[in-house]
């Protein structure tokens, strides 16, 4: 469900890491987020099954980002992809209880100092997901103190809720004793992923994870 950033603060840090995962139900754009930060151009992407690697250099930070794929309830992924082809896929990812179940990138919630949350905002149907997702995240012992940027993704979509109505579905006026904030971004453009990224950085110098 998700990515998982390690990044190298140089000039913030010297040589300490700060864990960063990047999380989001799938098809939220998180991997179009990922070659858009590290190649700086949008590429055709399809839905993450395992994962794919890939390193991101930002002013002065090095970011190893991990993607883990989305999370997809079983019974959605099964409406959605009925393919003959894919259906032994299917079956060993519910017999592996891997990617379709929180336990699998749970391994990853240990020393994180950040969540990055995408949502897609055009995709209202399936905000109450997003929102139960997001907030069992929350509840996760290991990332009790960890900050929480929220990109409210897809902008450039007809339809798209902006970052008040996205505040509301996720009802982020619950988020108590942790810094956050979220952001308008749109994959496609380019828009809104630094300004998140600046933020994030000037709250983890600033002390907060």
């Amino acid at each position: 469900m998700g990515l998982v950033f390690t990044k190298l603060f140089s000039s913030l840090f010297g040589n300490k890491e700060a864990r960063i995962l990047v999380l989001g139900l799938d098809n939220a754009g998180k991997t179009t987020i990922l070659y858009r930060l590290q190649m700086g151009e949008v590429v055709s992407t399809i839905p993450t099954i395992g994962f794919n690697v890939e390193t991101v250099q930002y002013n002065n930070i090095k970011f190893q980002v991990w993607d883990l794929g989305g999370f997809i309830p079983g019974w959605l992924w099964a409406n959605q992809y009925q393919s003959p082809l894919l259906l032994p896929i299917f079956l060993l990812m519910v017999y592996c209880r891997g990617f379709l179940s929180r336990p699998y990138w749970r391994c990853y919630f240990p020393n994180t100092q950040a969540i990055i949350y995408v949502v897609d905002s055009s995709d209202t149907d399936r905000l109450v997901i997003a929102k139960e997702e997001f907030h069992a995240i929350l509840e996760e012992e290991e990332l009790k103190g960890a900050v929480v940027l929220i990109f409210a993704n897809k902008q450039d979509l007809p339809g798209a809720l902006d970052d008040a109505a996205v505040t509301e579905s996720l009802e982020l006026h619950k988020i108590k004793n942790r810094q956050w904030s979220i952001f308008k971004t749109s994959a496609i453009k380019g828009e809104g992923l630094f300004e998140g990224l600046d933020w994030l950085s000037n709250t983890l110098k600033s002390g907060g994870g």
